[in-house]
Order: structure tokens, then C-alpha cells, then sequence
């Protein structure tokens, strides 16, 4: 066992000496054995050897009986010890994930390189528990043999050989009664599934173990082609394979501020990208939303719906949603700005957002409101915060456009002006 430690040590560029090495201890055989098979590598790697110790509280006096084991045992073979505790309460991912979170907090906060315990047959239950779930090439390749400040080198040691090291050392280890539980899923598929499977083929942990690994070393070369990828071009995302597509929109949705995309979500954004629909939109969990700008994709804010409001014939308006401020005065001369104009109101004067049916005319011809928007290639996610000045007889004007040249003629004529909330403290 110690061989194949030390040869997945070297594979995987775990160690370059003289870093400390801090086993995860649960007491439990796996555990042992990766606590001794270090111990003994340490003068070979130039590392120093400590242990840690998690007491979840989940047992009541077995829980104690394995902080006392690992604590005495340490304590006999001179092994620095850190130990943390807490009362590990089911979250909304069950039990099992929220100790395994309180595990990995504690451990993180310690200083040194994390190794825990994860055999080949953890690897190959945890394949089948993604099979079982389901997933894709990423879920296929179980269980990372290096990650960030954490090691995994008994990835390739069955519990056979587990079993026989520590036979073989006189080493002592201690039994988890939950594991004994068929109330995980893991327990299930580790007693009634994996000795199905050995009685077709003996070597079945050790098999999909390695083809794990296998399949982890392909899926890192997809992620490098997509990471290669701008994820905000819809032309290029069009010209990928799926596989290379999925990937480049996971990116693009994690840093839009999804923490975890799922399946569902990324053929959400998918398809966004498919559309032929140049400005369309997409909104996912927690406010996130991703935007078509013509040939980008671009993440972006939830779309902003200007409320209607009553403008007076003269007087002030903000509006603190669109950071806007509108003034109505009886006018003097007449203009005609994309952002002033002089228009003759009928009836009741408001200010508002697109709606179905508006239409406006400028130098040139009336074009509805929708196909001006779309003219000047604003994105869908913006036009309903495009303030649009009307009456009873319809549009009078628009911000950043100017009047509509039907309304311009009249009496009572009124100039309005619309700009940018100037930033508190200037004046």
C-alpha cells in the first residue's frame, strides 16, 4: 500500500517537500491507514505528518470513543493533533452534506496541506452514485485525486489492501456504526450493489476507479478548450460542439453569479444563444439574467419596468428607478432635442414605458416604437425603461429620440426636459 501511496504522491505532483501534511482521522480503517502510510513516507517526501480529528457529535458516546481513539493514538506516536467539534444540524442538502461541509470548514482553517482518505472502492460508490443521480462527463470522474490545498493519494488502494497494511503494522482502527446504516445512499450501493458487481468481475472497485481517472484527465481537456472559448459570443458558441458549448455558458453563468448551474440551466442559455430573436433575455435563479445584444451575450441586470406617472403641465419629476429627472415648462421657443422638445399635450400628460400600438414619427417617417428600438439596436432587456412621453391621443415624445412630429403643433405648448439625476453632493 505504501508503494501505491507513494507513486500516486509522484503521478499527481501532490508534494515538492517540505510542506506539512495534515491526514484527516476519523479512527476508522481507511483513515488509519493513510495516517501510518504517511507517517512512514515522511522522511522520503521531506514533509512533516500531522492528523486532525472532526467530532461531528452525531453519535453521542461513540462519537466521543473516536475523538478518544485518534487522540490516544496520536498522542502514543507522537502526531501532532487538531481537533474541532460542533453539533452538526441536517441542512437543506440532508445530514450527510452538512457534516461533510462542517468537516471540510474545519479542516480548510487548518494550516498545511489537507490528505484525506478516499480509497479506489469511494471512488468507484461514488461513480455509481452519480450514475444513480445523474450527470455528465465532470460527475463520471469522481473523486479529484488533487485539489486546492488537498490531497488524495489512496485513490488507487482498495480496502483489501487497506485491510492487509494495517493486519500487516499492527495497526488498530475503530468501527462507525452508521456505516452499518442503509439510510445513505453510499451505505446502499456499498452493501448490495459493489458485491453484485464483484461477483460478475472481482476487480469492479479498482475498474471504475481507474476509469474515473481516466475520464477526469478527458474532461479537464474539454474545460481547457472551453476556457479558451468567449463565452459571450453568440457566433462562435453557435460553432462549438455541444460539449465545448455547455461548458463556455457554465462559465459565463458563474461569473453572472450563479454559484452552481444546473443542467436545466445551462440549456436555458443555450437556448438564449439558438434564438434568432437578436435582443431577447433570459432570467435565472437569484436574479441573474443573461442578455442577447445581437451577436453578444452579455450578463445583465433584471429588465427595469418604468412606472407610469402623471406629469404636471409644469413642475418637476424624478424618477429614482431609471435615475432620470423630468421638468415640464410652459414653453417659450420651441425645441427639438433627443432629450428637450416642445409637444401640445391633450388631456392628461404622463410619462411611461413602451406600450403595444405606440407609434412615432421623426424626420424620415412613422415607424412604431418597437421597430425604432429595434433600428437603433437596443436590447429588449432595456426598452421598457426608455421613457416614452404620451397623452390621450398617444405618443408626444420620446428620451433620446425627440418629439413625435404629429404632436409638435397645437396650443399650450410645453417643453420637457429630461436628464440624469445629477450625484448626490454636486451642485
Amino acid at each position: 500500500m505504501v508503494s501505491k501511496l507513494s507513486a500516486a504522491i509522484t503521478r499527481y505532483g501532490m508534494l515538492s517537500g517540505g510542506e506539512t501534511v495534515i491526514c484527516a482521522v476519523s479512527g476508522g480503517a481507511d483513515s488509519m491507514a493513510l495516517l501510518w502510510g504517511m507517517w512512514l513516507l515522511k522522511e522520503k517526501f521531506h514533509i512533516r505528518v500531522e492528523a486532525a480529528h472532526f467530532n461531528h457529535h452525531l453519535r453521542g458516546e461513540e462519537s466521543l470513543r473516536d475523538e478518544e481513539f485518534v487522540r490516544n493514538f496520536c498522542d502514543f506516536h507522537d502526531i501532532p493533533l487538531h481537533v474541532g467539534q460542533t453539533h452538526v444540524v441536517a441542512g437543506v442538502k440532508g445530514l450527510e452534506a452538512a457534516a461533510r461541509d462542517a468537516r471540510y470548514s474545519f479542516l480548510r482553517s487548518l494550516d498545511g496541506i489537507i490528505a484525506t482518505a478516499h480509497t479506489a472502492d469511494d471512488n468507484a460508490e461514488t461513480v455509481l452514485m452519480h450514475l444513480i443521480r445523474g450527470t455528465g462527463l465532470r460527475g463520471l470522474g469522481a473523486i479529484t485525486p488533487k485539489g486546492e490545498n488537498l490531497i488524495r493519494p489512496m485513490l488507487d488502494v482498495t480496502r483489501q489492501e487497506v485491510e492487509a497494511f494495517l493486519a500487516e503494522n499492527w495497526i488498530d482502527h475503530i468501527e462507525d456504526s452508521s456505516n452499518d446504516s442503509d439510510a445513505f445512499l453510499r451505505n446502499r450501493i456499498r452493501h448490495h450493489i459493489m458485491p453484485l458487481l464483484r461477483q460478475e468481475n472481482p476487480s469492479i472497485g479498482q475498474n471504475l476507479s481507474a476509469m474515473a481517472q481516466r475520464l477526469r484527465q478527458e474532461d479537464e481537456v474539454v474545460q481547457d478548450l472551453a476556457d479558451s472559448v468567449d463565452p459571450g459570443s453568440v457566433s462562435q458558441l453557435r460553432e462549438l460542439p455541444p460539449a465545448i458549448q455547455r461548458r463556455a455558458l457554465e462559465r459565463l453563468l458563474k461569473e453572472a453569479g450563479m454559484p452552481e448551474p444546473n443542467a436545466s440551466h445551462i440549456a436555458q442559455a443555450q437556448a438564449l444563444v439558438q434564438t434568432e430573436k437578436p435582443s431577447a433575455f433570459s432570467v435565472f435563479p437569484g436574479g441573474v439574467m443573461l442578455r442577447r445584444n445581437y451577436d453578444r451575450l452579455e450578463a445583465a441586470r433584471k429588465p427595469v419596468v418604468l412606472e407610469t406617472v402623471e406629469l404636471p403641465l409644469s413642475g418637476t419629476v424624478r424618477l429614482e428607478s431609471v435615475g432620470l429627472e423630468v421638468r415640464c415648462e410652459p414653453a417659450e421657443n420651441i425645441v427639438n432635442t433627443a432629450c428637450e422638445f416642445t409637444v401640445c399635450p391633450v388631456g392628461k400628460m404622463v410619462i411611461r414605458c413602451r406600450q403595444t400600438g405606440d407609434e412615432l414619427r421623426l424626420t424620415g417617417g412613422t415607424k412604431s416604437l418597437k421597430k425604432r428600438f429595434v433600428d437603433r439596436k437596443i436590447p429588449a432587456g432595456d426598452r421598457l425603461a426608455i421613457p416614452v412621453i404620451a397623452d390621450d391621443a398617444g405618443v408626444l415624445g420620446v428620451w433620446g429620440m425627440g418629439a413625435n412630429l404629429d404632436r409638435i403643433q397645437g396650443d399650450n405648448p410645453v417643453t420637457i426636459y429630461i436628464q440624469k439625476i445629477p450625484p448626490e453632493g454636486n451642485l
